[in-house]
Protein backbone atom coordinates (compact mmCIF):
# COMPACT_ATOMS: atom_id res chain seq x y z
CA UNK A 1 0.00 0.00 0.00
CA UNK A 2 2.83 2.17 0.02
CA UNK A 3 2.54 5.22 -2.52
CA UNK A 4 -1.05 4.74 -2.42
CA UNK A 5 -3.24 7.91 -2.38
CA UNK A 6 -0.63 10.48 -4.19
CA UNK A 7 2.18 10.53 -1.10
CA UNK A 8 -0.72 11.56 1.39
CA UNK A 9 0.24 10.84 4.93
CA UNK A 10 -0.76 8.11 6.67
CA UNK A 11 -1.98 8.42 10.03
CA UNK A 12 -3.09 6.45 13.21
CA UNK A 13 -6.27 7.15 14.42
CA UNK A 14 -7.59 5.73 17.79
CA UNK A 15 -10.72 5.91 20.03
CA UNK A 16 -10.39 4.95 23.51
CA UNK A 17 -13.50 4.13 24.88
CA UNK A 18 -14.40 2.49 28.31
CA UNK A 19 -14.96 -1.49 26.88
CA UNK A 20 -12.94 -1.22 23.29
CA UNK A 21 -10.20 0.55 21.74
CA UNK A 22 -10.46 1.12 17.93
CA UNK A 23 -8.13 1.75 15.93
CA UNK A 24 -7.74 2.92 11.93
CA UNK A 25 -5.29 3.42 9.20
CA UNK A 26 -5.61 5.88 7.22
CA UNK A 27 -4.09 6.50 4.07
CA UNK A 28 -5.05 9.56 2.66
CA UNK A 29 -9.27 9.68 2.24
CA UNK A 30 -8.95 5.68 2.29
CA UNK A 31 -9.51 3.48 5.58
CA UNK A 32 -7.21 1.01 5.25
CA UNK A 33 -7.84 -1.19 7.73
CA UNK A 34 -9.50 -1.06 11.42
CA UNK A 35 -9.50 -2.99 14.57
CA UNK A 36 -11.25 -3.60 17.56
CA UNK A 37 -9.31 -4.31 20.60
CA UNK A 38 -10.14 -4.40 24.39
CA UNK A 39 -9.41 -1.49 26.73
CA UNK A 40 -6.97 -2.57 29.44
CA UNK A 41 -6.53 0.41 31.53
CA UNK A 42 -3.22 -1.34 33.06
CA UNK A 43 -1.44 -2.31 29.89
CA UNK A 44 1.82 -0.33 29.65
CA UNK A 45 3.11 1.51 26.80
CA UNK A 46 5.27 -1.29 25.27
CA UNK A 47 2.13 -3.90 25.46
CA UNK A 48 0.46 -1.50 23.43
CA UNK A 49 2.88 -1.20 21.24
CA UNK A 50 3.88 -4.44 20.64
CA UNK A 51 0.17 -5.18 19.66
CA UNK A 52 0.09 -2.69 17.12
CA UNK A 53 3.06 -3.53 15.37
CA UNK A 54 1.59 -7.12 15.49
CA UNK A 55 -1.33 -5.87 14.12
CA UNK A 56 0.94 -4.11 11.19
CA UNK A 57 3.05 -7.15 10.60
CA UNK A 58 -0.40 -9.10 10.24
CA UNK A 59 -1.91 -6.89 7.76
CA UNK A 60 1.37 -5.92 5.98
CA UNK A 61 1.62 -2.41 6.33
CA UNK A 62 4.43 -0.41 7.06
CA UNK A 63 4.60 0.62 10.23
CA UNK A 64 8.18 3.27 9.34
CA UNK A 65 4.64 4.83 7.30
CA UNK A 66 3.00 6.18 9.48
CA UNK A 67 3.39 10.28 9.80
CA UNK A 68 0.49 11.19 12.18
CA UNK A 69 -1.01 9.75 14.89
CA UNK A 70 -4.32 10.93 16.40
CA UNK A 71 -6.83 9.84 19.61
CA UNK A 72 -9.84 10.53 21.50
CA UNK A 73 -9.88 9.00 24.75
CA UNK A 74 -12.54 8.98 27.38
CA UNK A 75 -10.29 6.99 29.74
CA UNK A 76 -7.77 9.32 31.65
CA UNK A 77 -5.55 6.19 32.90
CA UNK A 78 -4.82 4.72 29.54
CA UNK A 79 -3.37 8.19 28.07
CA UNK A 80 0.19 8.53 29.66
CA UNK A 81 0.57 5.12 28.45
CA UNK A 82 -0.85 5.62 24.43
CA UNK A 83 1.00 8.91 24.59
CA UNK A 84 4.43 7.01 25.26
CA UNK A 85 3.98 3.98 23.13
CA UNK A 86 3.30 6.79 20.01
CA UNK A 87 6.22 8.58 20.65
CA UNK A 88 8.31 5.59 20.89
CA UNK A 89 7.04 3.01 18.59
CA UNK A 90 5.97 5.28 16.06
CA UNK A 91 8.20 7.99 16.47
CA UNK A 92 5.15 10.72 16.95
CA UNK A 93 3.94 13.25 19.07
CA UNK A 94 0.35 12.07 19.67
CA UNK A 95 -2.73 15.03 19.04
CA UNK A 96 -5.05 13.62 21.39
CA UNK A 97 -8.75 16.15 20.99
CA UNK A 98 -9.95 17.86 23.87
CA UNK A 99 -12.74 20.81 23.58
CA UNK A 100 -9.76 23.25 22.70
CA UNK A 101 -8.56 21.52 19.81
CA UNK A 102 -9.52 23.25 16.22
CA UNK A 103 -12.26 21.15 15.44
CA UNK A 104 -14.67 23.52 13.22
CA UNK A 105 -17.28 23.16 15.40
CA UNK A 106 -18.26 25.43 18.22
CA UNK A 107 -19.29 23.62 22.04
CA UNK A 108 -22.29 25.13 23.64
CA UNK A 109 -22.39 23.21 26.75
CA UNK A 110 -22.01 25.36 30.01
CA UNK A 111 -18.77 23.57 30.65
CA UNK A 112 -17.13 22.34 27.35
CA UNK A 113 -14.66 20.36 28.80
CA UNK A 114 -16.68 18.27 30.43
CA UNK A 115 -18.16 16.93 26.66
CA UNK A 116 -16.08 14.02 25.82
CA UNK A 117 -13.95 13.67 23.02
CA UNK A 118 -15.55 10.97 21.35
CA UNK A 119 -18.67 12.76 21.65
CA UNK A 120 -16.62 15.90 19.69
CA UNK A 121 -15.24 13.58 17.30
CA UNK A 122 -18.56 11.95 16.29
CA UNK A 123 -20.01 15.89 15.98
CA UNK A 124 -17.45 16.92 13.37
CA UNK A 125 -17.75 13.83 11.84
CA UNK A 126 -21.75 13.89 11.40
CA UNK A 127 -21.93 17.69 10.46
CA UNK A 128 -18.94 17.00 8.31
CA UNK A 129 -20.60 13.82 6.29
CA UNK A 130 -24.64 14.98 6.86
CA UNK A 131 -24.71 18.51 7.62
CA UNK A 132 -26.96 19.88 10.26
CA UNK A 133 -29.11 19.21 12.68
CA UNK A 134 -27.67 16.29 13.23
CA UNK A 135 -27.80 13.96 15.95
CA UNK A 136 -25.45 11.22 16.39
CA UNK A 137 -26.68 7.98 18.76
CA UNK A 138 -23.78 6.03 19.96
CA UNK A 139 -24.66 2.71 21.14
CA UNK A 140 -21.63 2.14 23.34
CA UNK A 141 -20.58 1.39 26.94
CA UNK A 142 -23.31 4.75 27.40
CA UNK A 143 -26.07 4.99 24.97
CA UNK A 144 -25.22 8.96 23.93
CA UNK A 145 -27.27 10.92 21.89
CA UNK A 146 -24.87 14.22 20.10
CA UNK A 147 -27.02 17.02 19.00
CA UNK A 148 -25.63 19.48 16.45
CA UNK A 149 -27.48 22.56 14.93
CA UNK A 150 -27.00 23.74 11.17
CA UNK A 151 -24.23 26.30 12.24
CA UNK A 152 -21.67 23.73 13.14
CA UNK A 153 -22.25 24.15 17.25
CA UNK A 154 -22.13 20.92 19.56
CA UNK A 155 -25.83 22.12 21.65
CA UNK A 156 -25.74 18.88 23.86
CA UNK A 157 -27.58 15.62 24.20
CA UNK A 158 -28.64 12.92 26.33
CA UNK A 159 -26.56 10.32 28.26
CA UNK A 160 -28.10 6.96 29.05
CA UNK A 161 -26.83 3.64 30.68
CA UNK A 162 -25.38 1.23 27.85
CA UNK A 163 -27.26 -2.17 27.05
CA UNK A 164 -24.13 -3.91 28.65
CA UNK A 165 -24.27 -2.05 31.50
CA UNK A 166 -27.87 -2.72 31.96
CA UNK A 167 -27.33 -6.55 31.58
CA UNK A 168 -24.88 -6.50 34.42
CA UNK A 169 -26.59 -4.50 36.84
CA UNK A 170 -30.18 -7.09 35.74
CA UNK A 171 -28.03 -10.17 36.66
CA UNK A 172 -25.61 -8.60 39.60
CA UNK A 173 -28.87 -7.74 41.49
CA UNK A 174 -30.96 -9.96 41.19
CA UNK A 175 -30.39 -14.09 42.56
CA UNK A 176 -32.13 -16.04 39.82
CA UNK A 177 -31.81 -14.06 36.61
CA UNK A 178 -29.06 -15.96 34.26
CA UNK A 179 -26.65 -13.99 32.11
CA UNK A 180 -28.11 -13.31 28.59
CA UNK A 181 -27.23 -12.18 25.10
CA UNK A 182 -28.31 -9.05 23.69
CA UNK A 183 -30.35 -9.82 20.57
CA UNK A 184 -33.80 -9.74 19.01
CA UNK A 185 -35.97 -12.38 20.64
CA UNK A 186 -38.47 -12.61 18.05
CA UNK A 187 -41.62 -11.61 20.02
CA UNK A 188 -42.55 -9.13 22.90
CA UNK A 189 -43.96 -12.03 25.28
CA UNK A 190 -41.31 -13.96 26.39
CA UNK A 191 -41.79 -17.69 27.04
CA UNK A 192 -38.52 -18.43 28.91
CA UNK A 193 -36.50 -16.22 31.44
CA UNK A 194 -34.27 -15.77 29.12
CA UNK A 195 -36.41 -14.70 26.29
CA UNK A 196 -38.55 -12.32 28.44
CA UNK A 197 -35.06 -10.78 29.34
CA UNK A 198 -34.01 -10.60 25.81
CA UNK A 199 -37.40 -9.25 25.23
CA UNK A 200 -37.23 -6.32 27.91
CA UNK A 201 -33.38 -5.50 26.82
CA UNK A 202 -34.15 -5.41 23.14
CA UNK A 203 -37.48 -3.77 22.84
CA UNK A 204 -36.75 -1.53 26.17
CA UNK A 205 -33.64 -0.14 24.38
CA UNK A 206 -35.58 1.09 21.39
CA UNK A 207 -38.18 1.93 22.92
CA UNK A 208 -36.17 4.68 25.20
CA UNK A 209 -34.19 5.11 22.25
CA UNK A 210 -37.32 6.17 19.82
CA UNK A 211 -39.05 8.12 23.44
CA UNK A 212 -35.66 10.38 23.34
CA UNK A 213 -34.97 11.01 19.67
CA UNK A 214 -38.59 11.83 19.29
CA UNK A 215 -38.17 14.30 22.17
CA UNK A 216 -34.99 15.92 20.51
CA UNK A 217 -36.71 16.11 17.09
CA UNK A 218 -39.58 18.29 18.57
CA UNK A 219 -36.56 20.22 20.68
CA UNK A 220 -35.23 20.94 17.18
CA UNK A 221 -38.31 21.31 15.07
CA UNK A 222 -38.75 18.53 13.43
CA UNK A 223 -35.79 18.36 10.50
CA UNK A 224 -33.41 16.58 12.27
CA UNK A 225 -31.02 13.97 10.61
CA UNK A 226 -30.57 10.66 13.04
CA UNK A 227 -27.23 8.50 12.33
CA UNK A 228 -26.20 5.65 14.73
CA UNK A 229 -23.19 3.82 15.18
CA UNK A 230 -21.89 1.87 17.72
CA UNK A 231 -21.33 -2.09 18.29
CA UNK A 232 -25.59 -2.76 18.56
CA UNK A 233 -26.73 -0.20 16.21
CA UNK A 234 -26.82 -2.23 13.28
CA UNK A 235 -28.94 -4.77 15.25
CA UNK A 236 -31.83 -2.37 16.52
CA UNK A 237 -32.16 -0.62 12.86
CA UNK A 238 -35.24 -2.58 11.59
CA UNK A 239 -37.24 -2.29 14.68
CA UNK A 240 -36.45 1.57 15.69
CA UNK A 241 -38.83 4.32 14.33
CA UNK A 242 -36.29 6.81 14.12
CA UNK A 243 -33.12 5.08 13.55
CA UNK A 244 -32.72 4.44 9.83
CA UNK A 245 -29.30 4.65 9.25
CA UNK A 246 -25.41 3.24 10.85
CA UNK A 247 -22.40 4.76 10.22
CA UNK A 248 -19.37 2.31 11.80
CA UNK A 249 -16.70 4.55 11.15
CA UNK A 250 -18.07 8.13 12.10
CA UNK A 251 -16.06 7.72 14.72
CA UNK A 252 -12.50 7.15 12.81
CA UNK A 253 -13.76 10.17 9.91
CA UNK A 254 -14.13 12.27 12.69
CA UNK A 255 -10.43 11.77 13.93
CA UNK A 256 -9.38 12.19 10.19
CA UNK A 257 -11.47 15.33 9.55
CA UNK A 258 -9.91 17.10 12.81
CA UNK A 259 -6.41 15.93 11.71
CA UNK A 260 -6.16 17.18 8.28
CA UNK A 261 -7.51 20.82 9.66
Amino acid sequence: LDGEGGGTPRLLALDAGNTNITVGVWDGDVLVTRWRLRTLRDQTADEWGILLRNLFDFASLDQSAVTGVIIASVVPPLEASLRMMSKRYFSRDALFVTSDTDTGITIRYDNPREVGADRIVNAVAAYNKYGGPVIVVDLGTAITFDVISAGAEYLGGVICPGIGISIEALVSRTARLPQVDFCDPGSVIGKTTVASMQSGLYYGAIGMIDAIAERLLAELGGSAKLVATGGQASMILKDSRYLHSVDEDITLDGLRLIWNR
